[in-house]
């Protein structure tokens, strides 16, 4: 979209507030004032300087009497149309926000520190609503209209964005922003209670010793916060491929490929998937490869790649417990085009996964690490699950914040000898102690053991 088409895109009615009629006539009048040429070779913080500047001459000019209050926010409004997305650019200027749900054009939401809030701002109408519905989607060259009424996208700055429209969504346009996660380190994370600092030595440690790792959770648990982090630990020297369906791995290390799946374009063509892309990385000689998240049979290829030379690598399912999340990818490797008898699946996992770490999202919107469980089984075994730390949160007090403690248990003694020969440390905190016999049961088949006093049962 060129930028005289930007800015002179009509604004919706301003159902009788004088500031969105002041939009619609400065907006006009930026327009015949700047030069467009010139405009166009600025950078974009350049450019939307000069339009402030130019604007704050036309208002003093020409303009009504206003407060400094009023003024800065008529131009902040006036450029926000012609560069940005309008009333959304507040928000996602706003770091505290991590996602920004558009209910139609009089109801917006946030997520900010983990709870959900209505704010007072909206769109003039439903027309301004699909005007910054398109300015969004027609950056990533895609299409949204009543025959592509549903779209995910990726903003260039990395936020992701999913769009679905009337008829399919009866309150109107629909649009939802998830924000470009921050990079946090582990001990950022001890900070906010989502582990502890025995958790980060066994993780680090686990990391260093090329363990295969599962980030396990719901929706919003924090899934990629934590796979960032645990990324953070691997080795400089090593090459790490990344793929994705939507970019937001920050890896620091020189050596990394990012990968990121494409859809159709408007003809239904060029689709490449997280599947694609990772038969392709195992031509690539990577030494880890990290997946932001399995979800089809694209798990077959990551299992394979994890017991047949990638040690090390890393991904993230969705799952509600550790057990949980073996018996999806289970299921969605099972979904690969691939017949495999789904008890050599259950083989697959058993020599490719090493450790699950489960995160949970408190009803306070804490996330935190509920467990660390290791998998001990292997070859034709059903899966043995040893949960080595878990959060046991405690009642909730008046304040509705959750609180609780971190346990921490011994480390089965096959994966500890594991840890000692790649010259890591067992953290003190999950040394090897002998476990009686009657702790250690055998667990219904494909639905995991029960291992000591932190196992998990089935």
């Amino acid at each position: 979209m060129s930028l005289r088409s930007r800015i002179a895109a009509p604004e919706g009615p301003a159902e009788g507030r004088q500031d969105g009629r002041l939009v619609a006539v400065y907006r006009t009048k930026l327009l015949e004032e700047i030069d467009l040429a010139e405009m166009s070779s600025l950078a974009a913080a350049d450019r939307r300087s000069r339009l402030e500047r130019v604007l704050g001459h036309i208002i003093s000019r020409e303009g009504p009497v206003l407060s400094t209050a009023e003024r800065a926010q008529l131009i902040r409004r006036v450029v926000d149309e012609a560069l940005g997305l309008g009333v959304l650019e507040p928000l996602l200027e706003d770091a505290s926000i991590t996602e920004i749900m558009v209910n139609g054009p009089d109801q917006i939401f946030v997520e900010r520190a983990g709870r959900m809030e209505r704010v007072p701002v909206r769109f003039a109408s439903p027309e301004q609503l699909m005007q910054t519905i398109e300015r969004i989607v027609s950056t990533v060259n895609r299409r949204v209209d009543e025959s592509n009424p549903m779209v995910d996208a990726r903003l260039p700055s990395g936020e992701r964005v999913n769009v679905i429209l009337p008829p399919l969504s009866l309150t109107g346009a629909t649009l939802t922003i998830r924000r470009f996660p921050r990079v946090y380190t582990l001990r950022e994370l001890i900070g906010m209670g989502t582990l502890d600092e025995q958790m980060l030595l066994l993780l680090a440690a686990l990391v260093r010793a090329r363990f295969n790792i599962v980030v396990s959770g719901p929706t919003g648990a924090g899934k990629t916060t934590l796979l960032n982090a645990l990324s953070g630990l691997i080795p400089e020297g090593e090459r790490i491929i990344t793929v994705e369906d939507a970019a937001e791995l920050q890896l620091q290390q020189p050596h990394v490929i990012r990968l990121e799946s494409r859809p159709p374009n408007v003809e239904g063509k060029g689709r490449i998937t997280i599947r694609d892309l990772v038969r392709n990385s195992l031509r690539m000689r990577p030494d880890r490869i990290i997946v932001g998240e399995v979800r089809g049979g694209e798990t077959l290829d990551m299992l394979q790649a994890m017991s047949t030379g990638h040690d090390g690598s890393l991904a993230t399912v969705h799952a509600n417990s550790a057990e949980d999340a073996l018996m999806r990818l289970q299921t969605l490797a099972s979904m690969s085009d691939v017949a495999i008898p789904y008890e050599a699946l259950r083989d697959q996992i058993n020599s490719a996964v090493d450790c699950v770490v489960q995160l949970a999202r408190h009803a306070d919107g804490t996330r935190k690490v509920s467990e660390i469980a290791l998998l001990d089984s292997h070859g034709h075994e059903e899966y043995r699950i040893t949960t080595v730390a878990r959060f046991r949160p405690e009642p909730m007090g008046a304040d509705r914040t959750i609180r609780g403690r971190f346990d921490h248990f011994p480390l089965p003694e096959r994966l500890a000898d594991r840890l000692r020969l790649a010259n890591e440390p067992v953290p003190a905190a999950f040394g090897v102690a002998a476990l009686p016999a009657e702790l250690t049961t055998r667990a219904a088949p494909g639905r995991g053991t029960y291992d000591g006093p932190g196992g998990h049962r089935g």
